[in-house]
């Protein structure tokens, strides 16, 4: 029986046109770097400074940025200030279709359901605001990078959920996202689903290549998956 699912934010719940990758190259530009939207999309999911340092570590020294300490939090406060910016404002911004519908649906059915994410806390606060999605009426709890040791592929943020809510066994756990972080997260933790979806930053084709038990469309294409382990 699945008793908590995990849902990633942009990208799996969250419609967003692409907005992470775009930002982080307006990000890495106003700091003299280039990079193409493929190196971007390696690093989604993972907790934004540290994608930020693989980053530095792979075009900073040509342009003379280490990845030190400093740097990555300078990048790191830029980048927020232009999701921020961007979550308040942009039409574009809005749930995967279905997406809302199946969290009321899955909670009905008396599974607790929960947002985590590579953003650190005042990036999802905007977002969440501009959603409506409220905690607890609409999801059960959210809890960002910022708000445990480790951030993905490390399992702290499903292990920290999974201490909330008194669940013991992790195979009655489910993690949804739409990246490579977000399958090894699921993996790592022990959870008994670990479905990739396609509505983000990964190709079937791509996700296919890390752990998984499913491979889907979307978030509504997880959901008869999840609500038959009930």
């Amino acid at each position: 029986m699945i008793e908590l699912v995990v849902f990633d934010m942009a990208g799996t719940t969250i419609h967003d046109g692409d907005a992470v990758n775009a930002s982080f190259r307006a990000t890495l530009a106003a700091w003299g770097l280039e990079a193409h939207p493929a190196i971007i999309n390696t690093v989604m999911g993972l907790p934004k400074p540290e994608a930020i340092r693989i980053l530095l570590e792979q075009f900073g020294a040509a342009r003379g940025i280490a990845p030190t300490p400093a740097n990555v939090d300078a990048i790191h406060v830029d980048f927020t200030r232009r999701m921020c910016e961007y979550y308040a404002n942009d039409p574009s911004v809005r749930e995967i279709a279905g997406a809302a519908a199946l969290i009321a649906r899955l909670r009905q059915a008396g599974i607790k359901v929960a947002l985590n994410t590579g953003f650190f806390r005042p990036i999802v606060d905007v977002l969440l605001r501009r959603l409506g999605w409220t905690v607890p009426d609409v999801i059960d709890a959210v809890i960002t990078s910022d708000e445990a040791p480790r951030g993905r592929p490390y399992p702290d943020m499903i292990l920290a959920l999974m201490a909330r809510f008194g669940v013991q066994d992790p195979r009655r756990v489910a993690k949804v996202g739409d990246t490579k972080a977000d399958l090894e997260e699921g993996s790592n933790a022990g959870c008994g689903l670990v479905i990739g979806v396609t509505s983000g930053a990964y190709t079937r084709e791509e996700l296919a290549r890390h752990p998984h038990t499913h491979i889907v469309a979307s978030i509504t294409e997880a959901g008869p998956l999840l609500l038959e382990r009930h």
